[in-house]
């Protein structure tokens, strides 16, 4: 598990620890898929930069310095590749997420399985690999203009699902990608988009990261939305998340039921909601798939014991047990980012929520091949569609 805000040892901690295992997660890289996709996107030649460069650190410090350096340059080359700067280096898409992905878990399992000479501790491994997840993901890379400029934050996730098909992008991802450091126009004047993409882990959820990255920009922006891929031909803009989580299988295969792990849980709610004008986004045409306002959740009634299905958002003093975006990941992170908004005192001045993605569809007949025509238009729709859905709630919103 991650460690947030974990700190260099001093040298009393520095005491060689054994060398971990890769995880389940980075185990899947030496599938033949991940390894086509990282050659066909020309993301090859990361993981073999990233050791060179560690092979040349003689302290922890300068270890540091070089997982900040190449982390933030992996993001950033992410979304160079996205926007189409620069060489495409290979002949996938442009927007394609998966390189960024498997890159990423390249670098990490480097990190993971490093014997430098000069030795280090289980806490500074973990530092190392906690500061190489954030800079890879562009959650420490966000950067607002000053006046002028309204400010809005998007988030994405990892695939997932990865055992069922290895071959699996997430359009969310591949919308942060997109987007991150955009401006679009609105009727009140430019935004500026910046993103984050988050894991699909348990672990990291629960050690806070959604909550340490956005909290010092929820004051300071204007709206704000998390995105996830969620069914088949369809938008969602979820209503409610609940405070529940599910148990499905993550990224390492792990599973979590119970309440969602939050700071100070004494005055944690069942349900938040969301304060998109979702009734804007639903009457817009933004694109070929149907928009929803969902709003249908699963809750045990007060005084109850039995899971009930409510069309219409949960009742007076019910217990969650799957929001209008499930009780996975996407509606916790949901949960959180709302929960987060409303402790801090923004929810009646703060749009915020979720959005649901179309579920990203290979071609017909493909089973094997890691692209086709189909597969690129399905994603190119769903990103195209993700821009104009959050350039209609910054339309409505900004202009109360």
């Amino acid at each position: 598990m991650l460690l947030a805000g974990a700190l260099a040892p001093g040298p009393a901690q520095a005491a060689t620890a054994p060398v971990p295992s890769p995880t389940v997660e980075e185990q899947r890289l030496d599938q033949a898929v991940p390894q086509e996709i990282l050659r066909r996107s020309g993301f090859d030649d990361v993981t073999p930069a990233f050791v060179r460069a560690l092979e040349n650190a003689r302290s922890y410090p300068q270890a540091r310095r070089i997982v900040v350096r190449e982390g933030t340059a992996l993001w950033r080359r992410a979304v160079d590749r996205a926007q189409g700067r620069g060489p495409a280096r290979g002949d996938l898409s442009r927007d394609d997420d998966r390189p960024l992905y498997w890159a990423r878990l390249g670098m990490t399992r480097e990190v993971r399985t490093w014997g430098p000479g000069f030795g280090v501790s289980d806490r500074q491994r973990a530092a190392l690999l906690d500061v190489l997840e954030r800079t890879s993901r562009g959650q420490t890379d966000i950067r607002y203009p000053g006046k002028g400029v309204r400010r809005i934050l998007v988030t994405g996730f990892d695939p997932f699902t990865l055992d069922r098909d290895i071959r699996i992008s997430n359009p969310s991802g591949a919308s942060a990608l997109a987007l991150d450091g955009t401006v679009i126009e609105t009727s009140e004047g430019p935004a500026r988009v910046e993103t984050a993409v988050f894991p699909v882990r348990w672990d990291d959820f629960a050690a806070g990261m959604v909550e340490r990255t956005l909290r010092p920009y929820l004051p300071k922006v204007d709206l704000f939305t998390t995105v996830s891929q969620g069914r088949v031909g369809r938008f969602d803009v979820e209503r409610t998340n609940g405070a529940w989580r599910g148990g499905y299988p993550d990224n390492e295969n792990l599973g979590s039921t119970g309440t969602v792990p939050v700071g100070d849980p004494a005055s944690q709610p069942q349900w938040t909601t969301t304060t998109l004008p979702y009734a804007a986004i639903v009457a817009a045409g933004t694109g070929r798939f149907p928009v929803y306002d969902h709003t249908e959740v699963t809750e045990i009634p007060a005084g109850g014991t039995d899971p009930v299905v409510r069309a219409d958002g949960p009742t007076a003093g019910s217990t969650a047990r799957a929001g209008g975006g499930g009780n996975y990941l996407s509606n916790e992170i949901a949960y959180r980012a709302t929960l987060l908004r409303d402790r801090l005192g923004l929810h009646d001045t703060l749009p915020g929520g979720h959005v649901h993605t179309p579920v990203l569809q290979f071609g017909a007949g493909n089973t094997t091949e890691v692209t086709d025509p189909e597969f690129v238009r399905n994603r190119v729709d769903i990103i195209d569609q993700v821009r104009a859905i959050v350039t209609v709630a910054a339309d409505a919103s900004f202009r109360r």
